[in-house]
């Protein structure tokens, strides 16, 4: 599929599919895809402020837009955090962007996942969105070996407009994501 094709692909046969099977009045009413947040912690920054910087960079690299920089909201003496102190890094991506990162992971990411057998079909929240980890940056295309330090992960939250797990289920289904059986 191109990069445009996926939301082609839901405005021609997904959207009609889950019409008739949950029986929607509107097309409006029907669930789409909202937005995908990109989470990626880096607890790692707060020894050498050099680290946010190559994750930034990284990150920025697979879903093509530059991250905002998280602050921790308090002092956590165990991890010695203090509140201000940067600790991670966040994407929001809609529109074009956030079906071209969402082609990418469907189509090449999670298939160069070792021992990839699906996604876990039990992490909706209840209202229809859905949360991936994804263990190690190493998986899209866009990273190679030689440019990485250390491998790490991000999560991945896909926000649909559905009303519980079952439609948001359906919907991302329609769309291609790999499932475990």
């Amino acid at each position: 599929m191109a990069i445009e094709s996926l939301k082609n692909h839901y405005n021609t046969q997904v959207r009609e599919d889950l019409m008739k099977r949950f029986n929607y009045s509107s097309t409006m009413a029907v669930p789409r895809l909202e937005k995908v947040v990109v989470n990626q912690g880096v607890g790692e920054a707060k020894d050498d402020s050099k680290v946010m910087d190559k994750a930034a960079k990284e990150l920025g690299f697979i879903v093509l837009q530059k991250p905002i920089v998280t602050k921790s909201k308090k002092s956590v003496s165990n991890f010695k955090i203090r509140a201000g102190m940067p600790i991670g890094l966040k994407v929001t991506l809609r529109g074009v962007r956030m079906y071209t990162f969402l082609e990418k992971l469907i189509h090449i990411a999670l298939p160069r996942i070792r021992d990839f057998r699906g996604i876990n079909p039990s992490s909706f929240d209840g209202r229809g969105n859905y949360n991936l980890g994804i263990k190690e940056q190493l998986v899209f295309p866009e990273i190679t070996y030689d440019m990485v330090e250390a491998t790490r992960g991000f999560d991945v939250t896909i926000v649909t407009t559905a009303n519980n797990d079952e439609e948001g289920r359906a919907l991302l289904e329609g769309l291609g994501f790999p499932f475990r059986k």
